[in-house]
């Protein structure tokens, strides 16, 4: 049956290039040759629609295309030639990985709503998709690199070394569509990140040049212990990849993927948590990000937003406009002493949800502790000494590229919130008051967890895009979004 199968796949692949050819090169063929195109564009299309083993939406489109094919509208069939010949090969690494909807695992049962899941659970759930490995079975060889290359461990706690990674992130990592922002994490976000409890350097892996020994990829992973449904697991966060642009054609970042997967395995962890602004096969959840502005006319400015039709600068900034301070009283900065209680709050709260991190004492002082533009979080404390409110932020800021007035745009992005003497929203309302005062633009959050009660009273606005959330190696249910709870950097 496999073997079949893949035949299936690589007589559509090889019908799906002919396809391509012909429809690329009908832009260029003269009137006469017309008729003879369109002929064979039909029967390649006709042949994908005979294989069969394609998804319902593919063989949809193969028909669309077939259509505009025998109408000679090529605009139309331009529109459709990814949905028929690019789909194949988009995720030709991805669809070899141990993921949830993997086209080769695919299975409709697995889809259940998220609410019944721990009630009735199916058999197939809550286990890896690929079974663990002793050691002795694994690879034990990194694997190998292109000539001119060598793999190497970044030691993030040396300052030259340090700048390398923030050098190679600030020119290579995620800039936005348009050119006009690129994150620029800073040196202490950095050590942050990548240095929390039981952090092994093996896991911050980089490819340099053998020739002039510069540092051109990057991939890293911090342990976590993350629970999926009911299933309590050890896992990593995998974070960071980075392939330098002269090297994209190297096709570098899988074997960065493979060889990470490789090191945690040795550490006898099999499962990765991770996300991406593109969809992949597999993801388990999807999130949505908000934003809420806080200083109006420098984000209009720097074209972040802009100015509603019949809206004025002065209007818009009414709009927004907070109050000095927090409404709610005893709220301050955690220290460390709260930590005990802190984190006993938030941990009791990620239970409700599907997907959170479960984190040890020192995992939560590690992550919430205040560090300056780093991290920010705050404790409300009652009159016996409890601590029945949490919130908190983290700072991640973007470079504002090509613009004559601002350099920097002062980004807040919401981490973990409990709220349980006053409102979420009341507690968020005061957690964008205390971000303003720290100088931040504005406030980002994603509609996991309980965030939905807050975002539209606090005139949050959609984004852009959707954050997908991938759970490698693991078979269970794809949940809502606010049956997520863990949010990652």
């Amino acid at each position: 049956e496999a073997a079949a199968a893949n035949g299936v796949d690589d007589n559509h692949e090889e019908a799906a290039e002919i396809l391509t050819d012909l429809v690329q090169n009908q832009m260029s063929i003269s009137s006469g040759d017309a008729t003879q195109i369109a002929e064979a564009q039909t029967t390649a299309l006709q042949q994908l629609l005979q294989q069969g083993g394609a998804s319902a939406s593919k063989q949809q489109a193969v028909q669309a295309l077939l259509d505009a094919a025998m109408k000679g509208d090529a605009s139309v069939q331009q529109q459709l030639m990814g949905q028929v010949a690019g789909e194949k090969k988009q995720h030709a690494f991805w669809d070899t990985q141990p993921m949830l909807n993997s086209d080769d695992k695919k299975d409709k049962s697995i889809k259940a709503n998220s609410n019944n899941a721990t009630t009735q659970p199916d058999p197939n759930w809550h286990k890896p998709i690929v079974p663990d490995k002793e050691k002795e079975d694994l690879r034990q060889e990194p694997y190998n690199m292109p000539k001119g290359f060598e793999w190497c461990e970044v030691d993030i706690t040396d300052d030259d070394q340090r700048t390398e990674i923030y050098d190679l992130l600030y020119q290579n990592y995620v800039e936005d569509d348009d050119g006009c922002f690129r994150f620029d994490y800073s040196r202490d976000f950095l050590t942050w990140a990548l240095t929390p409890p039981g952090y092994l350097k093996q896991f911050h892996l980089g490819v340099r040049s053998s020739k002039s020994n510069r540092l051109m990829a990057l991939i890293t992973a911090v342990p976590a212990k993350v629970r999926v449904y009911g299933e309590e697991k050890d896992m990593a966060e995998v974070n960071f990849l980075c392939v330098h642009r002269k090297l994209r054609s190297k096709r570098l970042a899988p074997v960065l993927i493979k060889e990470i997967t490789r090191r945690v395995n040795h550490t006898g962890v099999f499962q990765a948590v991770y996300t991406a602004g593109v969809k992949l096969p597999g993801s388990v959840a999807s999130c949505r990000y908000y934003h809420r502005t806080l200083e109006a006319r420098k984000l209009v400015e720097i074209g972040f937003t802009r100015l509603a039709p019949r809206m004025t600068m002065a209007r818009m900034q009414k709009l927004y406009k907070l109050p000095a301070e927090p409404n709610t009283k005893g709220l301050r900065p955690m220290t460390p002493e709260d930590v005990p209680a802190a984190h006993k709050l938030v941990v009791k709260y990620l239970e409700k949800f599907q997907l959170a991190v479960v984190f040890s004492e020192d995992e939560f002082a590690h992550w919430l502790l205040p560090r300056k533009g780093v991290v920010s979080s705050f404790v409300r404390m009652d009159a016996d000494g409890v601590i029945t409110d949490f919130c908190s932020y983290y700072h991640l800021h973007s470079s504002v590229l090509g613009n004559p007035k601002h350099n920097t745009l002062n980004a807040a992005y919401s981490f973990y919130n409990v709220a349980k003497t006053v409102s979420l929203t009341a507690l968020m309302k005061d957690c964008l008051i205390l971000a303003k005062n720290e100088g931040m633009d504005v406030f980002n959050a994603l509609n996991l967890m309980e965030n939905d009660d807050f975002l539209e009273e606090l005139k949050f606005g959609m984004g852009d895009g959707n954050l997908q959330y991938y759970v490698y190696n693991w078979f269970c249910p794809t949940m809502q979004h606010n049956d997520v709870g863990l949010v990652l950097l």
